[in-house]
């Protein structure tokens, strides 16, 4: 083992892999600032440069533009309440309500080491428990599945604003737009009224902009300058902004061990990912929130200050979750060869283009890749502190561009991602 170790260092620590990371690093927290494109997108343009690498720099570059791009997500939805990426949906409001406090910089540091702290766990869990966890998520059958299906419904609910019965109507709305196009089961179109774009259904991603792109932009644009569009003039002030947001992360541990712990045992699960551990693990720390709040009168001075910072409970737990399911989501993808969310299916073709072949052998026969893989999780979730310093400082220069060129810009942006996600049938179909 101890021969494994070593040498796994020195595929890692290769300078070219280094530059490499932090190449890939880059790329990440491009693609995850920009609403419409995500993690996966970014994975799959990766993919045609790792064939011209080794098997370890080729993954360690999709494992850091991952994590880069899963925090990289939560920039665009604190600045312009405009979630990047599909897991930073959940805590959105909550980053913005800092921005329109003019400490948008604390939100995000707050998700920045938030997001850290979770893929070290994360990875830890991989490198630890990689086996017997990994055996137990085999052992779900479609009982299991169903009642994990029926938890992420009713956290849907649960973190609704507003009445949970207009929730809950939205939820259904939700799922019938769900059946729209062919029925996996009897091959048979469903809602498509004779559209041949409609076989394929309403794509996830194009749903998701419309919903919190060109939504916030018609809001924005509408919205007076002074009141709802506040957030595009306010001036972030980033002083101190590191020490307070460790300051609030320090007097919530139990939002850290939660989002920590959901994040790991959710990202196990194959399929589930980091999407589905963000809005989990803020529905349990919203739920938790609400529940003390009820019967307490409203608070002044210190006091206040106190329940002001336990706001933050939420956004911890959720940005948290969010790495920590990015780690173990490689359990499965490792030990069995089963895919843990849309990146690890990304990366087993990789891995097989390479000749390292998921599965049960990996951990006897080809051990110097394996912790290369566990060393490279480290290396990308240290990579992130400075990266994610560096793309929080320069954020601030999007709230200086002027309104309709910056709307303008998000409009091109997003309908560019919900058509480079579109499956080459889904856009042969629409022609």
């Amino acid at each position: 083992m101890g021969t494994s170790i070593a040498n796994a260092l020195g595929l890692v620590l290769d300078p070219l892999v280094l530059v490499v990371c932090v190449l890939s690093g880059l790329l990440g927290i491009v693609i995850g600032s920009l609403p419409g494109l995500t993690a996966t997108l970014g994975a799959a343009l990766l993919i045609p440069f790792t064939f011209f690498l080794d098997p370890v720099p080729a993954i360690a570059s999709i494992i850091t533009m991952s994590a880069m791009a899963i925090f990289a997500g939560d920039i665009p939805g604190a600045l312009l309440r405009m979630p990047g990426t599909p897991s930073s949906a959940a805590y959105v409001s909550e980053l913005y309500a800092y921005t329109k406090k003019g400490r948008s910089s604390v939100g995000l540091s707050i998700a920045l080491f938030a997001s850290v702290l979770g893929g070290l766990v994360g990875s830890i869990v991989l490198i630890f428990v990689a086996p017997l966890v990994g055996e137990f998520a085999l052992g779900f059958t479609s009982y299991e599945y169903f009642w994990v299906a029926v938890l992420g419904l009713t956290a849907a609910v649960i973190v609704s604003q507003g009445s949970q019965l207009k929730g809950g109507i939205a939820l259904m709305v939700g799922l019938l737009i769900s059946t729209v196009g062919m029925d996996v089961s009897l091959g048979f179109p469903r809602f498509t009224f004779g559209e041949a774009s409609l076989l394929q259904g309403v794509n996830f991603i194009p749903a998701m902009i419309g919903l919190f792109g060109l939504s916030e932009v018609i809001r924005s644009m509408t919205a007076r300058r002074t009141t709802d569009a506040a957030h595009l003039v306010a001036k972030p002030r980033g002083k101190g902004s590191i020490r307070e947001a460790l300051r609030r992360m320090w007097r919530r541990p139990g939002a850290v061990v939660q989002g920590n712990a959901t994040g790991s045992v959710v990202g196990v699960l194959p399929g589930a990912g980091a999407d589905i551990a963000s809005w989990i693990s803020y529905a349990i720390a919203r739920n938790g929130l609400n529940a003390k709040k009820r019967g307490k009168r409203r608070k002044s001075g210190a006091e206040q200050a106190a329940e002001d910072d336990a706001e933050d409970g939420p956004l911890v737990a959720a940005t948290g979750a969010n790495n920590a399911a990015l780690g173990s989501a490689f359990i499965p993808t490792l030990a069995f060869g089963i895919p843990g969310d849309t990146i690890t299916a990304i990366l087993i073709g990789v891995l097989l283009v390479k000749g390292v072949e998921p599965g049960p052998n990996l951990f006897l026969t080809n051990t110097d890749t394996l912790y290369a893989i566990y060393i490279s999780f480290i290396i990308a979730n240290l990579l992130l502190i400075p990266l994610g310093l560096m793309a929080i400082r320069s954020s601030g220069l999007i709230l200086r561009l002027p309104r309709p060129v910056l709307m303008a810009a998000i409009v091109a942006l997003s309908v560019t991602g919900a058509y480079a996600t579109t499956t080459p049938t889904s856009r042969s179909s629409s022609c």
